[in-house]
C-alpha cells in the first residue's frame, strides 16, 4: 500500500493539530487538556481506549485478522522555557513551552493512528498508540508501573523523534546504542568550619571539591577506553556563604551519561573517586545516584527493519546511519529494555526555515514538511512488522 496521497490529504488537519498542541504547551503529568483531545480522537476513531499515570493515553487498534501486536510511542510533554520564536502560534502558556518537538509528536501519531484505522480490515494483528506523558523527566518507568505494557502485551515497540541536528528529508538510525544512559549524581562534601584566617584549625571542603574534579578528568584520560563514549559533567557547586567563613559542607551535581553497556562499572568508579580522594584531604562524602535514562539500544533485527522502512519513505541515500548517536537520552529506553525495540530520528533542520536550532533553546521549532515524513513511518513501520515477521497462533 502507499499512503502518501492519504497523508497528503490530511496534511491540513496535521498542522493544525500541531499548531494546537504548540499554542497550548504542558508540563509533564500536567498534560490534562492535551490528554483529552487525545483520549477524544482515539475514541473516535473506534480505539479502545484507556488512561494510565494519570495523563498517559493508550489506544489498541485490532485488525481484522490475527498476528503480533506492535506498540507506537510518542511523548506530550513540554519544557519549563518561555518561547522566543514569534511564531503566530507561539506558547500561550507562559514559561512553558514545546522547545523540543514533542507537539509534532503528538500529532503525527494521532494522523498514523487515524489512517491505520481506516485498513483495520486488513491489518494483521493489533497496534499499540501509546502516548506518554512527562519524558523529559522519565514518565515512561510510571506507565510500565501503572500496566502500560500489559493487556495486549506489545511484541515490538517503535519511537521516533524529530531531530533538529538532521536535514529535513532524512532519517537517522543504528542497530545498538543510539542514546546515551544518564545518571545524575548529587556528592556532599562534609568538611570542618572555620575561620577564613585560621585555615589550619579547619578542613575546608572547597579543596577536595578541587581535587575531585582533577580526579574526574584523569578518569577521563587514562582510565575511561575511549571507544566507550562517557560523559561526566559537573554543572552544580555550592559552598559557603561568608568571604571569611570556611563553609563545614559542600555540594557537587551532575550527570554521567554512557553510550554503552558499562555504565555500572564507570558509576562505581566514578564513587570510588570521589570517597577516596575526599578521605585524603580528610573529608567524608556521600554519593547519590538518580536514573535519568537508561542505555536507549536498539534491537539489530528492528534496526534493520526500520532501515528498510526507511529507504522506502525518503530514499536510501537520505538513511543516515553514521554520525547520529548522541550522548542525550529518552526514556523510551525503558520500552526497549523490555520489549524488542527501534528508536530513529526524523530530520527537521532547515537553515531556511530556522529550525536548526538545538532542541530545548528558546527559539527551537521543527519544519513543518517533516511531519508528513513522520507518519508514513509509523504507518510503514506498523505494517512492515505486522507483515513481515512471522504469526504462530498457540
Amino acid at each position: 500500500m502507499d499512503f502518501r496521497e492519504e497523508i497528503q490529504s490530511l496534511h491540513e488537519e496535521l498542522i493544525t493539530l500541531r499548531r494546537d498542541f504548540h499554542r497550548h504547551p504542558e508540563l509533564g503529568f500536567q498534560e490534562h487538556r492535551t490528554a483529552g483531545i487525545v483520549e477524544n480522537y482515539l475514541t473516535q476513531l473506534g480505539l479502545v481506549v484507556r488512561r494510565c499515570a494519570g495523563t498517559g493515553v493508550i489506544g489498541v487498534l485490532t485488525g481484522g485478522r490475527p498476528g503480533k501486536t506492535v506498540l507506537l510511542r510518542c511523548d506530550m510533554d513540554a519544557l519549563p522555557v518561555t518561547e522566543q520564536t514569534g511564531l503566530p502560534y507561539q506558547s500561550e502558556n507562559p514559561g512553558v513551552a514545546h522547545a523540543c518537538g514533542h507537539d509534532g509528536h503528538t500529532a503525527m501519531l494521532l494522523i498514523a493512528a487515524k489512517i491505520l484505522s481506516r485498513h483495520r480490515q486488513q491489518l494483521p494483528g493489533k497496534v499499540v498508540f501509546l502516548f506518554q506523558p512527562n519524558e523529559e523527566e522519565a514518565g515512561a518507568e510510571e506507565m510500565i508501573r501503572q500496566g502500560a505494557l500489559d493487556n495486549p502485551r506489545p511484541d515490538a515497540v517503535c519511537g521516533l523523534h524529530l531531530w533538529s541536528p538532521l536535514p529535513t528529508g532524512t532519517i537517522g538510525v543504528v542497530a545498538g546504542p543510539i542514546m546515551a544512559s544518564s545518571y545524575y549524581f548529587k556528592v556532599t562534601i562534609h568538611g570542618k568550619g572555620g575561620h577564613g584566617g585560621a585555615p589550619h584549625t579547619a578542613i575546608n571542603p572547597i579543596d577536595a571539591a578541587a581535587h575531585v574534579l582533577e580526579a574526574i578528568k584523569t578518569f577521563h584520560t587514562l582510565e575511561q577506553d575511549a571507544r566507550q563514549p562517557t560523559v561526566i559533567s559537573v554543572c552544580k557547586i555550592h559552598s559557603g556563604i561568608k568571604e571569611i567563613v570556611v563553609p563545614d559542607i559542600l555540594e557537587m551535581e551532575g550527570s554521567i551519561r554512557c553510550l554503552h553497556k558499562g555504565d555500572e562499572q564507570v558509576r562505581q568508579r566514578f564513587q570510588q573517586l570521589v570517597e577516596g580522594t575526599c578521605q585524603l584531604y580528610r573529608c567524608g562524602c556521600q554519593v547519590e545516584f538518580t536514573c535519568g535514562n537508561t542505555l536507549l539500544d536498539n534491537d539489530p533485527t528492528m534496526a534493520a527493519l526500520a532501515m528498510e522502512v526507511a529507504k522506502q519513505t525518503v530514499g536510501e541515500k537520505n538513511l543516515l546511519t553514521q554520525g547520529i548517536c548522541v550522548m542525550l537520552g529518552d526514556d523510551f529506553a525503558e520500552f526497549s529494555r523490555r520489549v524488542p525495540g527501534v528508536y530513529y530520528f526524523v530530520g527537521t533542520g532547515n537553515p531556511e526555515k530556522g529550525t536548526q536550532i538545538e532542541h530545548h533553546n528558546p527559539c527551537f521549532n521543527i519544519d513543518e514538511d517533516s511531519l508528513a515524513i513522520g507518519v508514513e513511518m509509523h504507518v510503514r513501520m506498523a505494517l512492515a512488522y505486522l507483515e513481515a515477521l512471522p504469526f504462530h497462533p498457540e
